[in-house]
């Protein structure tokens, strides 16, 4: 996945990301007069497996090809763990969570979400994370406290059940990085189709209410692009990035919309806003200006998933493989050493010393 510069076009996916889901917060606030939260939550969701499947249905229609990598069987169990961890388990956590404590504690709980994000990629699957990262990272997570801080903030059961979501969303995006090598739209129709119905039915089962069509139309179009592009750019960062970078720039979500329901909700330029910008701004300098080289080794690998022809995919082709690039079928690596700038993509998860 080599490029003139390891920064594209990972980075922008994961800000373009981070930008559509930041923007969703203050859309979705507009709804929660109307729509309860739970059920909400079931709707963004499926908004964003159905829009992707209706963009998906459109592309069979016109006979496009699909030069993704498809999902095979054996992605099927870091699938289902996705799906139940992210889609399931998360939202639970959250709505039970925001039942039993304040908003203040919840939006400053929420951005745990990142924190463990990395830590897991860091600790459990021995991600590369230098200081360099952890600083940005930090500078990021402190700009987002500050954001949310209200000043009465507790810890409580509550509390408990926000910060498990974070986890199970942490955990979510880690193995997500599994899947990243297949087609990143398949992979967030399914979750989002899975995660949607599972907490549409549960809301409705507490006694939730449908809301009018001019709602529910609204909160598709809210979570098609805040739950549903935003999963598959996401995804796609993951490919370039990895876990800890991504998820790092993906904390900048809060920020987004804090600027958005300025414009939208009127809400005023606070020196609280200003401070939590600079923090964010310094480390997202931290991180735009990382620079990891050194000569690290490729062991001999086979996979599919979309690629070009570049420095690392230098093999023959077969007479079933497709004609044209990019493109995606088997493919099988030779043992390489080599020096260049890179992240942790899907051709570079080799350990550090």
């Amino acid at each position: 996945m080599s490029s003139a510069s390891p920064m594209w076009p990972g980075v922008p996916l994961a800000l373009t990301s981070a930008a559509l889901f930041g923007m969703s917060t203050p859309l979705a606030k507009l709804l929660l007069g109307t729509v309860d939260p739970w059920l909400l939550a079931g709707l963004l969701y499926l908004g964003a497996g159905l829009g992707l499947g209706g963009l998906q249905l459109i592309r069979a229609i016109g006979k496009k090809r699909n030069d993704e990598a498809p999902l095979r069987r054996s992605d099927f169990p870091w699938l289902v763990a996705v799906v139940i961890s992210g889609g399931v388990a998360g939202p639970l956590m959250l709505m039970l969570g925001l039942t039993n404590t304040s908003a203040a504690s919840a939006s400053l709980l929420l951005n745990l979400e990142g924190l463990a994000t990395m830590a897991i990629a860091w600790l459990v699957f021995r991600e590369n994370v230098d200081r360099r990262l952890l600083l940005g990272a930090f500078a990021i997570l402190i700009g987002a406290v500050v954001l949310s801080w209200k000043g009465d903030a507790r810890l409580d059961t509550g509390g408990l059940l926000i910060a498990g979501a974070c986890l199970a969303w942490g955990i979510d995006n880690n193995l997500t990085r599994k899947l990243s090598s297949a087609d990143p739209v398949k992979l967030a129709i399914i979750k989002g189709l899975a995660a949607g119905s599972v907490n549409l039915v549960l809301a409705l089962a507490m006694g939730a209410k449908l809301p009018g069509a001019v709602v529910l139309l609204g909160a598709g179009i809210v979570g098609f692009l805040g739950y549903g592009v935003s999963l598959v750019l996401f995804v796609l960062g993951l490919r370039h990035l990895g876990t800890a970078r991504t998820g790092a720039y993906f904390s900048l979500a809060p920020f987004v919309g804090a600027i958005l329901a300025v414009v939208v909700l009127k809400d005023h330029v606070s020196l609280q806003l200003i401070t939590a910008g600079a923090f964010m701004a310094i480390g997202l300098w931290l991180h735009l200006t990382e620079r990891h080289e050194h000569l690290h080794a490729h062991e001999p690998v086979e996979h599919e998933h979309r690629h070009l022809h570049d420095e690392h995919h230098q093999h023959a082709h077969g007479p079933g493989d497709p004609e044209g690039e990019p493109h995606t079928h088997r493919h099988h690596h030779l043992p390489l050493t080599h020096k260049h700038p890179h992240f942790p993509d899907l051709h570079h998860r080799h350990r550090h010393e």
